[in-house]
């Protein structure tokens, strides 16, 4: 079935325009009925609007046919593209997540809301049940950040084990959370990205990224500039995120949570370390937090990750 067949089987298709931290900002809403469960899609990045973007009308099928899915490019990526300065902050960002759940609430006031967070996105759901701990039904998180982004111990014994320069080594070794830079962060990440599975497992089937550039790129919602600003965004310069990224522990927020959240990790996951994210789960004794852990699967999310969580998307709607 093509895009188009798909976008007309859709009862629900539309680009919406919302208010969001004081900037107009444009979501996609598309699901095949009206009464269906809503999910709505924290990317991670910040700034990469992965896998879910407003540019994905049609894409992803397996989803609208069983929820209405709400996709956002947070503002300063993709269609929201905007340049994303030191004034803002994690908050700013959990402010237009608690403003765009408003807007859909008005939209649909008797359907159940979902949320579906990944990597960065996954502070911001844990930091809005914080803020307000029933203000959705549920959350599925990918790549939970819990604590220790990129600086840890699990990090650097893992590049160890590997083939990477000892050059390179000793600089990652040398970088604490006092004194890092913008490029210490790259250089960890290229070095994961390389020499471990940490982000994508070598075994684990990859998404089938070529079929969805295909459908960004025929997207009737995205022009060029929305489809380059995905990866090249307003995000290049800011520090302030990072900064706050970098120093944050969630264990208490995670810990207290009211709702049910559940967690998918990679099994090689060490960009958000799984093994952090089971000690927790296993240690609080909170029935509403659980963890599901996916084989071959690393930070970045495969076939086995979307299978899961379509798997387990479909369990929580017939648990609401």
């Amino acid at each position: 079935m093509n895009n188009k067949k798909i976008r007309s089987n859709n009862k629900i298709s539309e680009l919406c325009s919302f208010s969001l931290g004081g900037f107009q900002q444009k979501v996609l809403i598309e699901g095949k009925s009206k009464d269906n469960p809503i999910v709505i899609t924290l990317h991670g990045g910040p700034g990469t609007p992965i896998p879910f973007s407003v540019g994905c009308r049609g894409l992803f099928p397996v989803f609208t046919d069983e929820f209405i899915m709400v996709y956002w490019d947070q503002l300063g990526c993709g269609i929201n593209n905007h340049v994303i300065n030191d004034s803002f902050s994690v908050d700013s960002f959990v402010k237009m997540t608690e403003e765009l759940i408003a807007n859909i609430k008005v939209k649909f006031p008797n359907n159940k809301i979902m949320i579906f967070s990944t990597s960065w996105g996954s502070i911001l759901s844990a930091k809005l049940l914080e803020k307000n701990p029933y203000a959705v039904d549920c959350v599925i998180a990918c790549g939970q950040i819990i604590k220790n982004v990129f600086i840890c111990d699990e990090v650097r014994d893992t590049l160890v084990q590997t083939s990477i320069p000892v050059k390179k080594l000793e600089r990652i070794k040398n970088v604490t959370v006092d004194n890092f830079k913008g490029k210490d962060l790259q250089l960890i990440s290229s070095a994961l990205r390389k020499y471990t599975n940490a982000y994508q497992n070598k075994i684990g089937k990859k998404a089938p990224m070529g079929t969805i550039i295909k459908g960004l790129l025929a997207s009737p919602d995205y022009k060029m500039k929305d489809f380059k600003a995905i990866m090249v965004n307003g995000y290049r310069k800011n520090t302030s995120l990072w900064k706050e990224i970098i120093h944050i522990n969630l264990a208490e927020q995670l810990k207290s949570v009211r709702i049910p959240y559940i967690i998918l990790q990679g099994d090689t996951d060490i960009v958000a370390s799984t093994k952090s994210v089971e000690e927790l789960v296993n240690s609080c004794n909170n029935a509403n937090l659980d963890c599901k852990v996916v084989a071959n699967t690393g930070h970045m999310p495969g076939v086995e990750m979307m299978d899961t969580l379509l798997a387990v998307l479909k369990k929580c709607k017939q648990q609401l």
